[in-house]
């Protein structure tokens, strides 16, 4: 990154992976400029891909920890913690939190965003009822977990899958309801379902498909029962949530600032005013690689939205070189005990018009599905321990954009060689 004019000023809101990678990358490039870091939690940056391990007891709060105050003020990180930026005044360049102003040259919003509770009736106010998104929310349910015999997951989305593998794996009488026919069902057909759905029966979870909560059912102020709405009654000490998230785009009302399903930027990440920036879950994203917008809450891509919102912030300064988004989001997981998932690039949850070629290997628990949109390669899913080879070559013929004739492309189901 080209060296800046000194004295600049930059606000980030949100210390996640993406904004505290931008505050580093910032601070790299120009020792003597300002940064101001907003946090609303009283954490500095922690690993959130650590949580369910953490939640599992598989490693302790200070191995998730990533930084801490002193890492901040070594680097001349203005870290505010527990501080919610209330306002951005665009016009004036500032944004305002606990009534102060604070200016900036250029400012980056990684808001993030906030777990969806249940509104099912018996859900307001109750005791063990959680969501999974925070430190707080995982110090929460460990410390239920300790003392819980039986306990239910809700929803299909991989926090709720989190869950319900921290509760079986804690030694508790596990229940996974699951409104759709399949975990993930937006991205994965059936055949790549029921391999994850075996590998959760395996470690002795109950699966309720179709289901949802009718009722939640309380006793001195806590649930104790869930009743589903095919009208099943299942005794719990505590109910986990996992419905989605609502993305915190609320400080760009009345700025200009467009959003849709995330605050939408082009491809370096600058939002249609000039000098304010987005990254990570929060952003809408043009991806010139997939040559379309889309929002990717990933590990990686928060990471990689912070290097180049950094790299960007300060082009933007000195009329330096901007850069463009050019990384093939992805994540990998394991799934319960006996299962791996690998996704990357594009897949069915963001286009309805993906063309799919499929092949799964029941003995093996194999399933490997990689998609194509008007004959170029564009994304894949890779379930089964063993089952990554060929990623390499995958992740290339993405970033290259080739194209596979239908008559090509399941060869590319053999690919392992790198």
């Amino acid at each position: 990154m080209d060296t800046i004019v000194s004295h600049r000023r930059y606000v980030i809101v949100g210390n996640g992976f993406a904004g505290t990678t931008c505050a580093e990358q910032l601070r790299k490039a120009d020792p003597t400029c300002s940064i101001v870091l907003f946090a609303d939690e009283p954490y500095c940056l922690y690993n959130r891909i650590a949580l369910p391990p953490l939640l599992r007891k598989q490693v302790t709060e200070q191995k998730v920890i990533m930084r801490d105050v002193a890492w901040h003020e070594k680097h001349g990180i203005d870290l505010r913690l527990s501080t919610r930026v209330e306002k951005v005044n665009v016009a004036e360049k500032t944004v305002v939190a606990n009534g102060r102003e604070e200016p900036y040259d250029a400012l980056l919003l990684a808001t993030g965003g906030r777990p969806n509770p249940t509104t099912a009736p018996g859900a307001e106010g109750a005791q063990n009822v959680y969501n999974f998104q925070y430190m707080s929310d995982t110090l929460a349910i460990s410390h239920a977990l300790e003392t819980a015999k039986a306990a239910v997951a809700v929803g299909g989305s991989f926090i709720a899958y989190e869950l319900a593998e921290a509760f079986v794996s804690r030694g508790v009488e596990t229940h996974w309801l699951i409104r759709g026919p399949r975990f993930l069902r937006r991205m994965l057909d059936e055949a790549a379902g029921e391999l994850l759905h075996d590998a959760a029966r395996a470690d002795g979870v109950h699966l309720h498909f179709g289901e949802e909560i009718r009722e939640l059912v309380r006793s001195n102020g806590a649930v104790s029962k869930v009743v589903t709405t095919s009208g099943k009654s299942i005794d719990t000490d505590m109910v986990g949530v996992g419905l989605g998230l609502t993305i915190n785009m609320e400080l760009c009302e009345g700025t200009g600032i467009r959003t849709k399903t995330g605050i939408v930027t082009d491809a370096h990440l600058e939002t249609d005013v000039a000098g304010v920036f987005a990254a990570g879950d929060c952003a809408e994203f043009y991806d010139p690689i997939a040559e379309q917008h889309y929002r990717m809450g990933t590990w990686n891509s928060a990471g990689a939205h912070g290097k180049l919102a950094a790299h960007n912030m300060a082009a933007h300064a000195n009329g330096g070189e901007r850069k463009q988004f050019d990384t093939v989001p992805e994540y990998s997981s394991l799934v319960f005990s006996g299962q791996t998932i690998t996704q990357f690039g594009l897949s069915p949850e963001y286009r309805d018009d993906i063309e799919t070629e499929m092949h799964v290997d029941k003995d093996k628990g194999w399933y490997r599905a990689l998609y194509f949109l008007d004959d170029r390669f564009v994304g894949a899913v890779l379930i089964g321990k063993g089952n990554r080879a060929g990623k390499r070559r995958y992740l290339e013929a993405i970033k290259t954009k080739a194209r596979f004739p239908r008559g090509e492309r399941r060869d590319l189901l053999a690919w392992t060689a790198e």
